[in-house]
């Protein structure tokens, strides 16, 4: 059986391709893919060909956000068995070095993270993952859901790093959909309140009917909160949002600034003793993740407002920029 994948052979290029077909190692699974969500980082990948330090300097298969069937496993799995439907979390640590002992295994110095130059991603029909990085999804969960656990493991992520706890005031800033899923998993893990802030009149209303309270980010709010979750990247947001913490809040930067130097007060965040916590991606977030959607206290399915065969693969990753009432659009790479 062919295997195809989309590969990006040069910026704004896509071409469907047959690539080999996968043979596990001893601690591999061999993946059908049956979803894979479309990043902002895919998206940059395509059109500009590089995120910071990471540079597409050759054909690479793009997507991270997957979800499939096990198909076939190495000699050495005992986690997964052929039939088993699961997500797959996108980053293989070494598991030796100093971080991966220490349990930081996000950390490590040699992740191989899927669709993250020079390491190929998930759309493709067929994959080898390592076995450690399947879950098993209950059969109540789809797997566009299961996809997404990876945007949502980002939010559960960035609450962890805040020390978020019941009861807190939370403001979002940045309805995309890593905005939207962190608001998400921040009421589900006891916040009284969560506000999201944005520009786009559309992605307020879907948050509006997620259930969160909404305001615009260029309106005057007032409002003041124990915890920030700053999802959007946009030039001075993170420092307006610091503003409104309350003494002692604790803020966490998710968005991604394309600024390489971000202006803070520091001698007001100094009075109030403002923590900040930087967010890079997460670590054991999918059992988590997976109960809070299996459990319907995490609805990711609004989120989902485009699907798209493998062979519009480009049309996909173009999305944002294309159509505006768009969130998140999802590829199947078995169509």
């Amino acid at each position: 059986m062919p295997n195809r994948a989309a590969v990006l052979p040069e910026p704004n290029t896509i071409e469907i391709r047959e690539v080999p077909d996968p043979t596990p190692l001893p601690h591999q699974a061999v993946v059908r893919i049956e979803a894979v969500g479309v990043c902002g980082s895919d998206t940059a990948y395509c059109t500009v060909g590089r995120i910071g330090d990471w540079v597409v300097d050759g054909p690479l298969i793009l997507g991270h956000e997957a979800a499939g069937q096990v198909i076939e496993i190495g000699s050495a799995v005992t986690g997964v068995v052929v039939g088993d439907r699961v997500a797959i979390e996108p980053g293989t640590p070494c598991r030796d070095c100093r971080e991966c002992l220490a349990g930081r295994y996000h950390l490590c110095p040699d992740l191989v993270f899927l669709a993250t130059p020079p390491h190929d991603g998930a759309l493709v029909e067929k994959l080898a993952v390592d076995s450690r990085n399947l879950y098993r999804l209950p059969d109540s969960m789809s797997y566009e859901q299961g996809a997404l656990v990876e945007p949502l493991s980002v939010g559960i992520w960035g609450c962890r790093r805040v020390g978020l706890e019941p009861g807190d005031d939370v403001l979002v800033t940045g309805a995309g959909p890593v905005g939207l899923l962190a608001a998400a998993a921040a009421r589900a893990l006891g916040a009284t309140t969560v506000t999201v802030t944005d520009l786009s009149d559309f992605r307020l209303d879907l948050a509006a009917r997620m259930g969160f309270v909404t305001e615009r980010s260029d309106a005057a709010g007032d409002s003041t909160y124990d915890v920030l979750l700053e999802c959007s990247g946009a030039p001075g947001v993170l420092a307006a949002g610091l503003a409104r913490l309350r003494p002692a809040g604790r803020a966490a930067v998710i968005g991604l600034s394309k600024e390489q130097s971000i202006p803070l007060p520091l001698s007001q965040l100094n009075v109030n003793e403002i923590s900040i916590s930087l967010v890079n991606r997460y670590r054991n977030t999918w059992p988590l993740g997976i109960s809070l959607i299996a459990s319907g206290r995490v609805d990711v399915d609004p989120l989902i407002t485009h699907h798209f065969p493998l062979a519009e693969t480009r049309d996909a990753l173009l999305l944002g920029r294309t159509v505006t009432d768009s969130i998140k659009a999802v590829i199947h790479p078995q169509q």
